[in-house]
C-alpha cells in the first residue's frame, strides 16, 4: 500500500483506469489534475469538480499533466468539518474557531436545600411583647383596684323588681378621707374632721346602661324633697348622712322605682387627685364663676381645670341663678368630660399611666361589695359615652324653690314627668324628660 503521507494521484485523462484512493484527512496536500494551460477540467456529468477555486500551484517540471494543490482551502466541505471528510476544529461562526464541546449537564438535586425562615422568631418576639404589655396593664389595674374601698351598699327587705338594663348609683360625697390638713387648705375643703367625720352628698346620679342603645345619666338634685324610709320626709342627700350608702340606695329606689344594681362613690380627695393625674380637664364656661364658698374665681371661656378648680366648679351653686339645678348640670358635663379623658389611649394603654390614674382615684373611691374590675371598667366606658351621643338629663322639677314644712328650701319634683322618666328607663325606651327640668 502506498504511504498515506504521499499525495493522491488522480488521472483525469480519458480512459484512465488508475484507481481512486480515499480522500486524505483535512490539511494534507493532495494532487489535483489540471490541464497543461492551468485551467480546471469541466465537471463530469452528475458530479462536481473537486478542483479548488484558488490559484493553482505551478506545474511540476517534466510536462506532467498533474500538479500539487494544497487542501484545506475555504469552500471545501472536508475542510469545514462537513460530510465528505474529517471534521476540522469547531467554529463559533463563519470562519471563527469554536470552543470545546460542553460536558453533560448535571441534573438538579431532587430536594434543594431550604432557606431558614426568620418569621417564626419575629412572631414569637411580638407575642412575648404583647403578653408582657397585657400583664403590666393587668398589674396596674389590679394594683389600683386593691386600694378601692368595698362597702355594703344594698338594703335588705323589699326592693323594686329589676327592669331592663343596668342602673348604677353614682355618689359624689364631701368625704375628706385621706386628706391631710395641708390638702384641705389647698382644696378649700378642710381636713378629715370637718363635719364631725360624717359625709354628705354633693351629687347624686343614676347611670342607666341599657341592654342596647346609648346610656343615660340622670341627676337627682341633692335638695330634692322625698320620703326617707323610717325617717319621714326630707332632702334626699340627708339619707346618706343618716344611714350611709344603704339608706341612700333604699331612698333612691323608693322614690324612683328603679332597681339599683351597682354603687360607686368618690370623695373630694379622690376626685381632685384623678383630675390632676390626667393633666386637668378642658371645660368651656358660659359665664364667670366667682364663688367664695367653693373657693374659685374662674373666667368665662374655654380653659383647662386642675383638681382644685374642677372640684370647686362642680360644687358651686351660689354663682348661678338656678342654683342646685345648674350645679347638677355642670356635674354631669364634667363627669362625662373627665371619663373621656381617663379613657384616652394615653391613660388606658400605658401601664405606668394607668397605675398613676388608678392610684390617685382609688384613695377616695368606694364601690359595692361584689363589683369586679371589669364591671367598674364598663361603668367608666358608659360614662365616657355620655359625651359621645349619650343622654344627660335631670329629674323634672315642678318647683326649685319649694319651702318645706320645716322652713327649709328644697326642690319639688314634677311627679307626672318624673314617673314617665323612670318608667322609660325601666323599659329601655327613649327618654323624653327635658334637660332643664323646669
Amino acid at each position: 500500500m502506498p504511504d498515506d503521507d504521499e499525495p493522491m494521484i488522480i488521472d483525469t485523462r480519458k480512459g484512465g483506469s488508475a484507481p481512486r484512493r480515499p480522500r486524505r484527512p483535512a490539511q494534507e496536500p493532495q494532487e489535483i489534475p489540471v490541464r497543461p494551460d492551468g485551467s480546471r477540467p469541466a465537471p463530469q456529468a452528475g458530479g462536481r469538480s473537486t478542483a479548488p477555486r484558488s490559484a493553482a500551484a505551478p506545474p511540476p517540471s517534466g510536462g506532467d499533466s498533474t500538479r500539487m494543490m494544497p487542501t484545506g482551502q475555504r469552500g471545501y466541505p472536508q475542510d469545514r468539518g462537513m460530510s465528505g471528510g474529517p471534521a476540522g476544529p469547531r467554529q463559533s461562526g463563519p470562519g471563527g474557531p469554536r470552543g470545546p464541546r460542553p460536558g453533560p449537564r448535571q441534573a438538579p438535586p431532587a430536594h434543594p436545600p431550604r432557606r431558614k425562615r426568620k418569621w417564626p422568631k419575629v412572631l414569637l418576639v411580638i407575642v412575648l411583647i404583647i403578653a408582657l404589655w397585657l400583664a403590666l396593664l393587668i398589674w396596674a389595674g389590679l394594683s389600683a383596684w386593691g386600694h378601692v374601698k368595698k362597702v355594703d351598699a344594698f338594703p335588705s327587705g323589699d326592693r323594686p323588681a329589676g327592669g331592663k338594663g343596668t342602673n348604677v348609683l353614682l355618689v359624689g360625697s364631701d368625704s375628706r378621707a385621706g386628706l391631710s390638713a395641708e390638702d384641705g387648705r389647698k382644696l378649700g375643703t378642710g381636713g378629715s374632721n370637718v363635719g364631725g367625720g360624717t359625709s354628705r352628698t354633693d351629687s347624686i346620679m343614676v347611670l342607666h346602661m341599657p341592654d342596647s342603645g346609648k346610656p343615660t345619666l340622670v341627676s337627682f338634685q341633692r335638695d330634692s324633697w322625698v320620703s326617707i324610709p323610717g325617717h319621714g320626709q326630707g332632702k334626699i342627700n340627708s339619707s346618706f348622712s343618716i344611714g350611709g350608702p344603704k339608706l341612700l340606695v333604699q331612698t333612691v329606689e323608693q322614690a324612683s322605682g328603679l332597681h339599683i344594681d351597682n354603687y360607686m362613690e368618690i370623695g373630694f380627695g379622690g376626685f381632685a387627685g384623678v383630675v390632676d393625674s390626667v393633666g386637668g380637664v378642658r371645660m368651656c364656661l358660659k359665664q364667670d364663676v366667682n364663688d367664695k364658698d367653693a373657693h374659685i374665681n374662674l373666667k368665662k371661656g374655654c380653659q383647662n381645670l386642675d383638681g382644685k378648680n374642677a372640684l370647686g366648679y362642680v360644687r358651686s351653686r351660689h354663682a348661678f341663678a338656678t342654683g342646685d339645678l345648674a350645679r347638677a348640670e355642670h356635674q354631669r358635663e364634667f363627669l362625662a368630660a373627665l371619663m373621656k379623658k381617663i379613657a384616652s389611649p394615653t391613660n388606658l394603654l400605658l401601664p405606668w399611666k394607668l397605675k398613676s390614674v388608678g392610684s390617685a382615684g382609688a384613695k377616695g373611691v368606694a364601690v359595692n361589695k361584689g363589683m369586679s374590675p371589669i364591671q367598674a371598667l364598663k361603668i367608666m366606658w358608659a360614662l365616657k359615652g355620655i359625651s359621645n351621643g349619650g343622654i344627660s338629663v335631670q329629674v323634672p322639677v315642678a318647683n326649685p324653690n319649694y319651702f318645706a314644712p320645716d322652713g327649709e328650701s328644697a326642690v319639688l319634683w314634677d311627679k307626672a314627668r318624673a314617673t314617665k322618666l323612670f318608667d322609660d328607663l325601666n323599659n329601655d325606651r327613649p327618654v323624653t324628660a327635658p334637660t332643664t327640668g323646669s
